[in-house]
């Protein structure tokens, strides 16, 4: 289980690092695809009568325990995520928009869009018990730490690619207000899918000169697996698995966009604001080799578990073979047990306003709030954000300064450009560079609008 941990850090400052994908860009007054994947009924604003997306990319990281020169030096990186007693939480998010196509029609807009996605969480993990298993060592050769957990502590990854089908309509339409409504169909396609979760752990860590284990304990256990992800967690190639199992799934984004228009330029607006909920769905894993079994956990006063076991698997596989072990069968009770599963993506509540300062001056302020349990393990994971963007926009060229409060990660700060229709940002670059951020992303692309 150690190597999963890690290899979601080393993962995180390999690929390079967003958790809210493309913000600054996503709202800016240049309308278009990328506003859609905000807010789909942007789409009928779109500048343009076509638009075609040649490639937009967003990666990013954000936890509560590496800054990015921790990651970047990558010194005792497995000391570092484990210190302290608050429980580690690491989100990596990455999205990739393949070729995207967009048109206007009378009061419609349309688009179709490919989408890759990945993402890997550690989420609620004891640091205690992480430390055991990591290090081999708690604070002394000899010692006793109580664990007592409500959460589902949880490791888990999960790849995915979608085909979207972008539909917008302007419903009202006067002289100094434009309503439009919009929905985003997606069609799912499970990549590749691996989680392992522990609720209400309770027990006592023993550390007797390096050999560690786990007595007085109960928990219920989740071990789950699809596609590449069952075999080993640390080949990032085992990442890019995205459309491997057809489609398995659906779900949906349903918006509203409203503009107070500018009756003087035609280009621009006073107020622009959208409310959307986005990702409501689930998709179906179907693989040869998928499982999602669960157990309970007891070790009773008189007997122990051995942790050490467990510290060098690199698969969920192997984690399995563990639990099955004849050696652990009196600890481990399985009560279920399945092939085909389904996980739940992470519903979204989406809200922005972009108020004109002047003629060239805008900010924006954007709430995503999550409304889904995703402590659950059949439940993909996201962050809370609160952003706010103060942005220079002209017709070519464009520059802003995300202002972001984070649930995992904390305040995160950074800057953006477009430049016609090629775009780079991060969301937290100064943060980073300062020392004190939690947080790395970057992203980029290229659109054309004809």
């Amino acid at each position: 289980m150690k190597n999963l941990i890690l290899s979601l850090s080393l993962l995180s400052s390999t690929f390079l690092f967003s958790q809210e994908h493309f913000s600054g860009i996503s709202t800016s007054k240049r309308g278009g695809l990328l506003n859609a994947t905000n807010n789909p009924a942007e789409l009928a604003n779109m500048n343009t009568k076509f638009e075609i997306n040649a490639f937009n990319f967003s990666i990013g990281m954000a936890n509560n325990k590496l800054t990015f020169s921790d990651l970047v030096s990558g010194d005792n990186l497995e000391e570092k995520i484990f210190e302290g007693n608050e429980t580690v939480n690491l989100r990596l998010d990455s999205q990739i928009l393949g070729p995207s196509f967009a048109f206007k029609y009378q009061k419609w807009g349309f688009g179709i869009s490919s989408v890759a996605n990945i993402k890997a969480n550690v989420i609620n993990v004891d640091s205690r018990l992480g430390d055991a298993i990591q290090n081999g060592n708690l604070s002394n050769f000899f010692s006793q730490t109580e664990i007592s957990s409500n959460d589902n502590q949880r490791l888990n990854a999960t790849t995915w690619g979608e085909l979207d089908f972008t539909i917008a309509r302007n419903i009202i339409d006067l002289p100094k207000h434009k309503v439009n409504v919009g929905t985003n169909l997606r069609l799912l396609f499970p990549g590749a899918y691996a989680n392992f979760s522990a609720t209400n752990l309770n027990g006592t860590i023993v550390n007797n000169f390096g050999d560690i284990s786990l007595v007085n304990a109960s928990a219920n256990i989740n071990i789950a697996y699809a596609g590449v992800l069952a075999n080993d967690y640390n080949d990032q190639g085992n990442y890019n698995e995205f459309f491997s199992q057809g489609i398995n799934g659906f779900a949906a984004d349903l918006a509203v966009n409203y503009r107070w228009k500018d009756e003087n330029d035609a280009s621009s607006y006073r107020l622009n604001t959208g409310l959307s909920v986005k990702n409501i769905g689930s998709m179906t894993f179907k693989s040869d080799n998928n499982l999602s079994k669960n157990y309970i956990l007891n070790v009773d006063n008189f007997e122990s578990l051995d942790l050490n076991q467990f510290e060098n698997a690199e698969s969920l596989t192997e984690i399995e073979a563990i639990l099955n072990d004849p050696a652990n069968s009196a600890y481990f009770q399985s009560t279920s047990s399945t092939a085909d599963y389904s996980v739940k993506l992470p519903t979204v509540i989406n809200a922005y306003a972009d108020v004109r300062l002047t003629k060239k001056w805008f900010v924006t302020a954007s709430i995503n709030q999550k409304v889904s349990d995703d402590s659950k393990s059949d439940f993909i994971t996201t962050q809370n954000s609160y952003t706010l963007i103060p942005r220079f926009s002209a017709k070519w060229f464009e520059a802003y300064a995300p202002l972001a409060s984070n649930e995992i990660s904390g305040f995160t700060s950074g800057i953006g450009f477009r430049l016609a229709g090629f775009f780079i940002g991060s969301n937290s670059v100064f943060t980073a560079l300062a020392d004190s951020g939690k947080q790395a992303d970057l992203y980029l692309g290229l659109r054309f609008g004809i």
